[in-house]
């Protein structure tokens, strides 16, 4: 009986591993190579644009106000999209950056986050003013460049996209996250 038992536990374990094996081979290879190469092209750009001396600036100085008004996403939802409070991140310098570098047709969104995930810079009123518990973030903040493994509409434009993100650095140090929506199609 004891035998048996430890068959089913090995053949149970080896499902689950050849069930995980086939998720991951599936959602690597979901995109179209011309898709992945746009997606690694992209990933490349924001590491690029992460390095950018007023967007590191901008992340620098926000970190250093930890949130002064005290913007919540419930409350961001109230603001709206033309307001004063929403515009100040598309208006600031590196707002004005990341605007002109959003206006590139293969992307529909590109923000960038302090250090606690909070909103410092946007090309369009993003649906969530602090994203840290967004994979997004998450990854980014840990010093990775990453990009999702699906297609998914974009919680902001709702435009079939492709999250991806990288880590903005104050030399070694990671101090904020710039990320965006790679249209798929």
């Amino acid at each position: 009986m004891v035998h048996i038992a430890q068959k089913s536990v090995l053949a149970t374990a080896l499902a689950a591993c050849m069930a995980f094996a086939s998720c991951s081979a599936a959602a690597a290879e979901a995109f179209s190579a011309p898709l992945q190469a746009k997606v690694e092209k992209y990933k490349k750009k924001l590491v690029e644009w992460a390095a950018d001396p007023a967007i590191v600036a901008a992340v620098k100085e926000a970190n250093s106000k930890s949130n002064p008004t005290g913007m919540t996403n419930s409350k961001w939802v109230e603001v709206e999209e033309k307001s004063p409070a929403a515009t100040a991140f598309s208006t600031s310098k590196a707002g004005a950056l990341v605007k002109k570098w959003e206006e590139d047709q293969n992307i529909n969104k590109l923000v960038v986050r302090d250090e606690k995930g909070n909103l410092v810079a946007a090309s369009t009123k993003p649906l969530l003013f602090n994203n840290a518990v967004r994979p997004v973030y998450i990854q980014a903040i840990k010093g990775e460049t990453w990009a999702a493994t699906a297609i998914a509409p974009d919680p902001t434009t709702q435009i079939k996209s492709v999250q991806a993100s990288a880590p903005v650095f104050d030399g070694k140090k990671v101090i904020g996250v710039i990320h965006a929506g790679i249209t798929s199609e």
